[in-house]
């Protein structure tokens, strides 16, 4: 294995719950970091993850080639963390997944920046019926054509304190006394803990034999969407009903639920998300990990709690609610 010297890293998303783990991770190992976002009054926060002039924060339109360029100048490698779970307001995964990591993976090229970090997303595939999964694997065609040298990490649905994935239901399980077990919830999921996928991507940047490599993250164990919704009942010490919602069904109020987006408020659920429960969410066998970055996954259950006490009634101390 050979470790590249830290240098310059250009990070475009590194505001996000991903992005600002990765940020830190990068830190740690030596790197002098310029995150490239629409909004780095957001980055304030990132700061001390740091020394004294270590990352630095400029605002960058994804999308707009010529400020892609002046953000990637000088840097020694990239990583591209941009992405969306949902269209609106003006955001469409085709834009934001697919011309984005194209302009970076080309401004990246021009520049002979050494090496590009795509980020991507575990069920990528181009012949998907989710526009999620679709255009992430045409961003990672488009990034692979222009530099065939880029590092592919697909991680599975990431969990951590401010996740999308267990904070969203144990907050539904704090408002409704029920459950929806979408598709009957025997989808699968390999949750893979935020702390090790961003380790994962900084040592994936500084290994020079990562270069042209596709990782696939998964944590540990293999869940049901079921068993998902189990752990969140059993952490926040709550008894919702677990209710079986069929695909069709839920389309049906994903495709009402998404309009919310119109008017800038997150969606609880997307049409969109609907079809991607329809396919498991786990590592493909033979696919290199985070094994092959040396790197042991953490499990959900180690970590949930820790965050999840917050929607206990009571707070951190309560007392466990009788099974």
């Amino acid at each position: 294995m050979s470790e590249v010297a830290p240098g310059l890293v250009t990070v475009f998303g590194g505001t996000g719950f991903v992005g600002s783990q990765v940020v830190s991770a990068l830190a740690r190992r030596g790197w002098r970091i310029r995150i490239a976002c629409r909004r780095p009054d957001r980055a304030w926060k990132l700061q001390t993850a740091g020394g004294v002039g270590q990352i630095k924060a400029i605002r960058c339109d994804a999308t707009d080639a010529a400020q892609v360029g002046e953000a990637i100048h000088g840097a020694d490698a990239v990583i591209n963390l941009v992405g969306i779970l949902y269209e609106g307001g003006g955001r469409k995964f085709e834009s934001l997944h697919v011309e984005a990591s194209r302009t970076i993976a080309e401004a990246s090229a021009a520049a002979g920046v050494d090496r590009l970090v795509q980020v991507s997303a575990l069920g990528a595939n181009p012949e998907s019926q989710s526009d999620y999964a679709r255009t992430k694997a045409e961003a990672e065609m488009a990034v692979r054509e222009v530099k065939p040298d880029a590092v592919i990490v697909r991680p599975s649905v990431v969990f951590g304190a401010g996740d999308d994935f267990l904070n969203k239901f144990a907050k539904m399980a704090q408002l409704s006394p029920v459950l929806p077990l979408v598709g009957g919830g025997q989808t699968k999921f390999q949750p893979v803990y935020v702390g090790d996928v961003a380790e994962a991507i900084a040592r994936a940047t500084g290994r020079g034999d990562a270069a042209g490599q596709t990782y696939e993250l998964g944590g540990p164990a293999v869940m049901t969407f079921e068993d998902v919704l189990k752990l969140v009942s059993r952490e926040t010490y709550r008894t919702p009903g677990l209710v079986p919602l069929p695909f069709f069904a839920a389309k049906i109020i994903g495709g009402l639920a998404q309009l919310t987006a119109i008017v800038g408020i997150k969606p609880v659920l997307t049409e969109d998300q609907v079809v991607l429960l329809q396919s498991d969410n786990v590592v493909s066998d033979g696919a290199q990990g985070l094994a092959a970055l040396g790197i042991e996954p953490t499990g959900v259950e180690a970590v949930a709690a820790s965050y999840l006490w917050r929607y206990r009634r009571g707070g951190q101390f309560a007392e466990p609610v009788a099974a």
